[in-house]
């Protein structure tokens, strides 16, 4: 097969604007493109591998209604927003019986495949998702962290409070909920130490001393370009009202893009979106890394060549220098 006819794999739900983005990059560079969803198996997806059959250790076919990808020369997977089938039509056992045939018979043949380029390899995204990992990998490559707690222990919590508040509470992961049929969402807060009660004993919570920032940053690298842009807003979370935001991009010290790339090293991603806050001093402080965060909106807002970078590095299938 020639190397222009190898397809990239881009997996992800039906609506997904950023995926159309990168998409549309690799439809101009004539690049063919295989989009699917997991939870589409048995309708709109079909797959079919062999193992132990010729030298490549994984053959067979991913096909769609209007595409098909012969595994062993997929060039990359670009695994962006995937759902994954429920079988709401099933009794409860069957339906958790055949999600997980679905998880680890689709999941470990995509698993399987070693030789693609994976933006983010879904294994290696979960592994780098916790909070108190990435804080660690953080302080250890050098990057400024502010002093943070995880506990469920009500003492623990007031102490940490007491000692250097002003501090906030954030989740450490976030979740899809409702309340009385109505989505809610969780934003970093401040606590003070009469909010904190017994119930803090259930879960395990993360409170943070809060920067006092001028500034928050969006950093996006992909391979090893690295897309910074300043978020001017006055908020405590800027995530709470977009209308009120201001963006200009920035170029960041050769130190603090060493660090960011160290961190994707350590958890063997070829992308990730990390949030930074700015001091009064200049200093940049951690917040966190978010493996698979959303970046279209700020290509759209400072014109940021994003999605070409991802298209290329998808292309390339291989990052300089190294290799998840």
């Amino acid at each position: 097969m020639a190397e222009t006819d190898r397809p990239v794999l881009v997996v992800t739900e039906p609506l997904d604007l950023t995926a159309d983005m990168v998409i549309t990059e690799l439809n101009r560079k004539g690049v063919p493109v295989v989009r699917f969803n997991p939870a589409d198996i048995g309708t709109d997806l079909m797959i079919s591998a062999q193992c132990g059959v010729c030298p490549a250790p994984v053959v067979g076919q991913l096909r769609t209604p209007s595409r098909t990808a012969g595994l062993e020369h997929v060039r990359a997977v670009y695994w962006r927003r995937p759902t994954w089938p429920a079988f709401e039509h099933l009794e409860t056992d069957d339906a958790r019986y055949a999600a997980a045939q679905v998880r680890y018979g689709l999941g470990g043949i995509l698993y399987a495949l070693d030789g693609p380029l994976w933006l983010n390899h879904p294994l290696r995204d979960a592994a780098a998702d916790y909070k108190p990992a990435q804080l660690a990998v953080a302080q250890r490559v050098g990057l400024t962290v502010p002093p943070t707690l995880v506990t469920n222990d009500p003492d623990r919590a007031r102490q940490f409070i007491a000692a250097y508040g002003p501090v906030i509470a954030k989740t450490l992961r976030w979740t899809p909920y409702e309340r009385d049929g109505v989505p809610m969402t969780s934003w970093a807060e401040p606590v003070a130490i009469d909010e904190i009660d017994d119930t803090l004993r259930s879960a395990p919570h993360l409170f943070q001393a809060r920067v006092e920032k001028v500034a928050d940053l969006r950093v996006l690298v992909v391979g090893r370009r690295v897309f910074a842009v300043r978020i001017d807003s006055g908020l405590l979370d800027w995530r709470m009202d977009y209308d009120a935001l201001s963006y200009s991009v920035v170029n960041l010290p050769a130190r603090l893009e060493g660090a960011l790339l160290a961190v994707l090293d350590h958890f063997g991603l070829a992308s990730g979106s990390f949030d930074l806050a700015q001091d009064g001093d200049g200093e940049f402080h951690w917040l966190e890394l978010n493996p698979n965060g959303q970046w279209g909106w700020l290509e759209e807002k400072t014109g940021l060549e994003m999605s070409a970078a991802i298209a290329d590095l998808l292309i390339r299938g291989e990052l300089d220098g190294h290799r998840p």
